[in-house]
C-alpha cells in the first residue's frame, strides 16, 4: 500500500504588528526569519524585522544605516553569516553582519536594484532593473561579473541561479510579466512562461528538483513552473482561517525545513508560513 503524499500545512501566520504595509521581501537563516515591509511615514527608513523561526515571536530589528524607503530584495548567506538588502532609491546594496557587533556596510550598484540572491559561489547577485543587467559581487562589494541582458529581457526584478549555472529571471515588459532562463553571457536559453502570470514584482525560489516557485502577485497565488518553463500549475496551499492569501510579494523557500514563507502585499499584510512544501 502506498503511503499518502504529504500535503503542505499552514504552520503559522506572522501578523502585521500594526504595520499595514506590503511585505516586500522575506528570507531566513538558521533560526531567524527576516522580512522588510513597504516604507511608512511612521518609519525613519525601511526596517528589517527579525522573528524566531521556531516560535515566530518578534525578536528585534536589524540596524541598516542610511537604508532608503523602497526595499525589494533580501538575501541571507549561511557561508558569510550576513544579510544583503537592496536599496532601490539609493542605487546601493547593504551588507549587515549577523554576528558580533552587527556591522553594516554598503556599496553602490547600477540603477534601481530590486531582487538579490546568493549564488552557489556564495556571492550576491543583484537584479538592476534600471540598467537591465545582473551584477555579481563578492560579499564585500567587489564586482565579479556583469550579465547584460538581451533586449528581449527588460526590467529584471529577481534572479536565482540554477545548478547548471544559468539564471532564472523574472521581468516586467509592458504589463506582460514572465520568467526567462538566461546564460552567463545574458542570452535567453529557455523560452519564457507568460500565461496567466501577472504583477510587476515577481519573487522567485527554486526547489531542489529545479522547479521555479513564483509569487504571482496579481492573481493571488503561488505558481510552480517546471524547469523547462513549458508548464505551470498553482501550488496547492491551505487557506488561513482569517482570510485567503492576497497579493503575494515576498517569497522564500527554506529547503532545510521544507518550508515556504509568503509575504502579502494586500489584505492583512501577513507572512504565511507553510510546512511540508514539496521540493
Amino acid at each position: 500500500m502506498l503511503a499518502a503524499a504529504t500535503e503542505p500545512t499552514l504552520k503559522h501566520v506572522i501578523p502585521s504588528r500594526g504595520h499595514d504595509r506590503s511585505v516586500n521581501a522575506v528570507t531566513s537563516l538558521g533560526d531567524d526569519v527576516f522580512l522588510v515591509r513597504e516604507y511608512s511615514y511612521k518609519m525613519s527608513s525601511a526596517q528589517v524585522e527579525v522573528y524566531d523561526a521556531r516560535t515566530f515571536a518578534f525578536q528585534r530589528l536589524v540596524q541598516v544605516p542610511e537604508l532608503g524607503e523602497n526595499v525589494y530584495g533580501l538575501a541571507a548567506c549561511t557561508h558569510h553569516n550576513c544579510l544583503y538588502v537592496s536599496d532601490y532609491d539609493n542605487n546601493s546594496v547593504h551588507r549587515a553582519g549577523l554576528s558580533g557587533r552587527n556591522v553594516a556596510t554598503k556599496w553602490f550598484v547600477a540603477s534601481k536594484p530590486s531582487g538579490v540572491s546568493v549564488n552557489k559561489e556564495h556571492n550576491v547577485v543583484v537584479a538592476c532593473s534600471g540598467a537591465n543587467k545582473l551584477i555579481e559581487y563578492t560579499t564585500y562589494g567587489a564586482p565579479l561579473r556583469e550579465i547584460n541582458l538581451q533586449a528581449c529581457v527588460l526590467s529584471p526584478y529577481h534572479a536565482v541561479q540554477l545548478s547548471t549555472g544559468n539564471y532564472m529571471v523574472s521581468q516586467n515588459i509592458y504589463s506582460a510579466v514572465s520568467v526567462v532562463g538566461v546564460s552567463l553571457d545574458g542570452k535567453v536559453v529557455r523560452s519564457d512562461y507568460v500565461a496567466d502570470v501577472g504583477g510587476a514584482k515577481l519573487s522567485l525560489s527554486v526547489t531542489k528538483n529545479g522547479d521555479i516557485l513564483v509569487a504571482d502577485t496579481n492573481n493571488d497565488r503561488i505558481l510552480s513552473i517546471n524547469s523547462s518553463l513549458s508548464s505551470a500549475e498553482q501550488l496547492a496551499l491551505p487557506e488561513p482561517s482569517d482570510g485567503r492569501l492576497q497579493r503575494p510579494f515576498g517569497l522564500y523557500l527554506d529547503k532545510s525545513r521544507s518550508r515556504l514563507y509568503v509575504g502579502e502585499g494586500r489584505g492583512k499584510y501577513r507572512v504565511l508560513v507553510f510546512d511540508n512544501v514539496k521540493l
